[in-house]
């Protein structure tokens, strides 16, 4: 298997306030996008991100046990401090704030008005690493 490009497929009730929010706040751009469906992507990014209305029926098995996916995209970046203080100033809805964890992993997570969670993290070894 040659794997050349990968994306995260969201199911969201409104694409286009979730395409808003990663164009607006994380730098994504609109590659194409038609009835029920956003594509994004970015020059740098390992993946890109496609953005599909969902519809009433459930998707899956575990949507129909009741119990609700949870979808969490992540990226790592260089300067996660001034990504933070960026994200505030536009507005970004911070669901975490910027913190240390113990393995040394800088993290912050945000939501987009779809309530996908976003998580930015910068990994700097903790003193003595």
């Amino acid at each position: 298997m040659n794997i050349i490009a990968s994306a995260v497929v969201l199911a969201v009730g409104d694409p286009a306030a979730s395409s808003r929010f990663f164009t607006d706040h994380l730098g994504f751009r609109e590659v194409l996008a038609a009835e029920g469906v956003i594509h994004l992507s970015r020059d740098d990014a390992a993946s890109d991100l496609v953005v599909l209305e969902c519809g009433p029926e459930p998707r899956s098995r575990r949507e129909q046990s009741g119990m609700q996916p949870e979808v969490r995209v992540c990226f790592t970046v260089t300067d996660l401090a001034a990504e933070h203080q960026r994200l505030r100033r536009e507005g970004a809805r911070i669901l975490e704030p910027l913190r240390q964890e113990p393995w040394g992993e800088w993290m912050l997570q945000l939501v987009d008005p779809n309530g996908v969670v976003i998580q930015i993290v910068e990994w700097v070894p903790p003193a003595g690493a």
